[in-house]
């Protein structure tokens, strides 16, 4: 979503942070190019505006301009003020009220309502442990109200039973009365939507609100319609009244401007975002964090709550025992590739890594893309339980049927073998003898710098359990990885060497015992 800003922005203010002094000239020289790369990211104008005013304002005064790296203060204003647009701190959905509370969806047809409202009671019921009731209110859209009872059923979320010829407003106040006579702690309403704002549509919410007297009312909105949504924002507000934003298709190509100037235009908070069409992909909206991955300084925190939430705890377990004797097959691989996958692949998980945003672009280039999993897990299936364990067996006759059922070539498999060497070599490193094994001492090290114990599966010293982890441990760990120097541009890994210049081949260390590269992948051609 922020790509184009992010490269934008990172230019700028690399370019500050390469200098010695500032004079008042060159913060307003690159203030001009900030306001330009807003503004193309389809930023509202009066949002821009009151953003650069403000930066300049304290980038400007003698303690910046005489302090020791002044560049970097100049980065830390605009990363201040960001936040600060953003909404400063992320708010949830707030469900301190007497059960059942009621949210009620809104927006403009197409935004994604529908789905929404199944992630969000998917959310509530998965994370809060809450019952919750779904009821549809749309009576126009064709098989509306069915859709939602469907994916109800696939989330095992109860839904209003239908009764045709039933008004908006009569379905409303028969959820909130189911809901209270079910037991359920909450009620969500779906309601309908237009193609464009209309006052039949005002009205009738308008008339939902005053019989089911919500406890929140969130704005649906598709972040890829750029500005049009923040007006849209506004005309709910002032005739409804919203509580709070949730953004879907966040994983689009948009500008993203939208979530930039909806906080700052409405006052309300953004609540949630979609990232993804599958019932998980709804994420809290973390102010902070965005403003980090649009600087480039990862989003640690994220990226270990996504894993918590993606990496089966006993498979962990089960491969940590595996790898501290030294064995890792093809099996192995290929669940370690299905992970990353999940966590959303490479693009996913290096836009979170800090200082690795950049690496996105040279991966492409060397035809190294999200596709490649789906081939290597391909040759993977399309071998022998024997061949998947002992990859020795792998003849030319063997590969050339591998290759035909994988739709790839011998040379594929040849990679993917010699990578698969690579990284069991590597494995057995880690399980040697003496003290502790590699293993051990490289992620106890990892551990120590960014201030962390526990164990790793039993392998003593190393990362923290991420199934036990909470909240506040996490921001925690946001804080101690930035102290550890992971939180700035260009920062690398701590007992790393540093990862400024990429991955392995590439002129930037290795990460331990991904065979020089990334999970499941060869490394990168180094330069010439």
């Amino acid at each position: 979503m922020f790509e184009n800003l992010q490269d934008r922005l990172g230019s700028i203010l690399n370019g500050l942070t390469g200098r010695g002094a500032l004079s008042e000239a060159d913060v307003s020289a690159a203030l001009r190019e900030v306001r330009r790369a807003l503004l193309e990211a389809d930023v509202a104008l009066d949002v821009v505006r009151s953003f650069t005013d403000r930066v300049r304002e304290k980038a400007v005064g003698a303690e910046i301009l005489k302090s020791i790296k002044p560049g970097q203060m100049v980065v830390k204003i605009v990363h201040d003020e960001l936040i600060e647009m953003l909404g400063g701190e992320g708010v949830g959905v707030d469900l301190h009220a007497a059960a059942p509370v009621v949210i009620m969806m809104v927006g403009l047809q197409g935004s994604g309502k529908t789905t929404t409202s199944a992630k969000i009671a998917h959310r509530l019921s998965t994370r809060e442990k809450k019952k919750v009731l779904m009821a549809s209110l749309d009576t126009r859209r064709p098989a509306a109200q069915e859709q939602l009872r469907q994916l109800g059923a696939q989330a095992n979320i109860d839904t209003l039973p239908i009764i045709s010829g039933q008004s908006p407003t009569d379905i409303a106040a028969r959820a909130v009365q189911a809901a209270r006579l079910g037991g359920h702690d909450v009620v969500i309403l779906d309601t309908a939507g237009r193609t464009h704002i209309d006052e039949p549509l005002m009205v009738e919410m308008a008339d939902i609100k005053k019989r089911s007297n919500p406890h929140e009312i969130l704005l649906v909105a598709d972040s890829l319609t750029g500005q049009d949504a923040v007006n849209l924002a506004r005309s709910f507000d002032e005739r409804v009244g919203i509580t709070g934003l949730v953004l879907t298709r966040m994983d689009g190509d948009g500008r993203g401007g939208a979530a930039l100037s909806m906080r700052a235009v409405t006052g309300k908070p953004i609540k949630l975002i979609g990232v993804g069409e599958k019932m998980s992909e709804l994420e809290e909206f973390h102010p902070r964090r965005i403003a980090d991955r649009i600087l480039g300084m990862g989003d640690i925190v994220s990226l270990v709550e996504r894993a918590a939430e993606n990496i089966d705890a006993e498979k962990a377990a089960a491969m940590a025992a595996k790898m501290a004797k030294g064995k890792f097959d093809l099996d192995d691989l290929a669940d370690q590739l299905r992970q990353m996958q999940k966590m959303g692949g490479m693009g996913g998980i290096m836009g979170m890594m800090p200082g690795m945003a950049g690496m996105k672009d040279k991966m492409a280039a060397a035809g190294l893309d999200d596709r490649l999993f789906g081939r290597q897990i391909a040759i993977i299936q399309s071998m022998t339980k024997a061949e998947r364990t002992n990859p020795d067996l792998l003849k030319h006759s063997r590969k050339k049927r591998i290759a035909a059922g994988s739709g790839t070539d011998a040379a594929a498999i040849n990679k993917l073998l010699k990578m698969h060497r690579q990284m069991a070599d590597m494995m057995k490193m880690m399980g040697g003898k003496g003290k502790g094994g590699m293993m051990k001492q490289m992620m106890g090290g990892l551990a120590g710098k960014m201030g962390l114990g526990g164990g790793m599966g039993g392998m003593g010293g190393g990362m923290p359990d991420l199934s036990n982890i909470d909240p506040r441990q996490l921001e925690a760990l946001q804080k101690q990885a930035e102290a550890a120097g992971l939180g700035k541009p260009g920062g690398g890994m701590p007992g790393l060497g540093g990862l400024p210049g990429g991955l392995s081949g590439l002129g930037g260390a290795k990460l331990p015992g991904l065979g020089g590269g990334f999970p499941g992948l060869p490394g990168l051609p180094k330069k010439k």
